[in-house]
């Protein structure tokens, strides 16, 4: 597996496009975004389910929590069943979130990525693809990586998603190099 890391309009997604292109195998990409869309309308902005706030923080409920636990577990026996898989993901709540990954995927084989943008560049992204709350991007750029180590860190300030992509590429084809922690 392996397990993206990053504020909202970070270019996680961008990335993980490539990472399909680039690496040899298949490997199947799951976002968080995918998981919202998928939970009822209702759940979105309950305080249950998950909020978006006008400033750009997000509130998460107790609802959606079994519902991203549920998610995580079927990723992971995706994983243990063979399938290669990449995550797209945003740790609202810093090594927390990390440590939620950590006890699902037990010890499968992990390499966990960082993907950072500059708060500023973030915002543009932001604002020019329209779906995002304002202020969602630089709340998330420093949040989502409070206290989280990572495998390998890459930034998307300046580096477009195709390179960022062959860097991690780079340390998958080095299966020593991935861990379950």
């Amino acid at each position: 597996m392996i397990i993206l890391n990053g504020g909202s309009s970070s270019g996680k997604t961008g990335i993980v496009r490539c990472l399909q292109d680039v690496l040899p195998d298949p490997w199947l990409a799951f976002g968080i975004d995918s998981l919202i869309e998928a939970m009822p309308v209702k759940m979105q902005m309950s305080d249950d389910g998950i909020g978006f706030e006008a400033d750009g923080g997000v509130s998460i409920g107790a609802d959606f929590r079994a519902l991203e636990a549920a998610w995580m577990a079927g990723i992971v026996a995706m994983a243990r069943s063979g399938a290669r898989v990449i995550v797209d993901d945003v740790f609202l709540g810093g090594a927390a979130s990390k440590e939620r990954w950590r006890q699902a995927v037990g010890e499968l084989n992990v390499l966990w990525v960082g993907v950072r943008c500059d708060s500023e560049v973030a915002s543009a992204r932001e604002v020019a693809r329209g779906d995002r709350a304002k202020g969602m991007a630089a709340s998330q750029a420093r949040l989502a990586h409070d206290g989280v180590s990572y495998d390998l860190e890459v930034d998307t300030t300046h580096a477009e998603s195709l390179t960022c992509a062959r860097t991690i590429a780079a340390r998958v084809g080095s299966p020593l190099e991935l861990h379950g922690r």
